[in-house]
């Protein structure tokens, strides 16, 4: 099953904070608007979003149709296509998209820990 690509997104209370403590770990901006309170920062391939308000806890996020560097690939398995093979696993789905839709959507499933996975396709 490929979920595209990989990143951790951390539920943060001072976003101005976070982000300087990353840089100082050697990430950089690529993507986001701190207005809205998020901002995502690479460094050599791994990828991290800090979210300030916006989830419970932190999280596990894969975005089907990209790659690492957040630009669209060819030939993806769509978000809803993986959510009905988890769920035909019998994987219990905790926030599930419109199967008949198209175009971005998300869903969350859980690990056996309790930690959220987001699935979360942008194009």
């Amino acid at each position: 099953m490929d979920l595209g690509a990989f990143s951790v997104s951390l539920a943060v209370r001072d976003l101005a904070a976070s982000r300087a403590f990353y840089e100082a770990l050697g990430f950089s901006p690529m993507g986001g608007d701190e207005a809205q309170g998020y901002l995502i920062m690479e460094n050599k391939g791994a990828v991290i979003g800090l979210f300030q308000g916006m989830f419970p806890r932190n999280m596990l996020t894969f975005n089907p149709g990209w790659d690492q560097a957040a630009q669209p690939v060819e030939g993806f398995t769509d978000v809803r296509a993986l959510q009905a093979a988890l769920k035909d696993m019998g994987m219990e789905i905790a926030q599930a998209t419109d199967p008949d839709g198209t175009g971005p959507a998300s869903f969350v499933v859980i690990d056996p820990d309790g930690n959220p996975v987001l699935v979360d396709q942008h194009v």
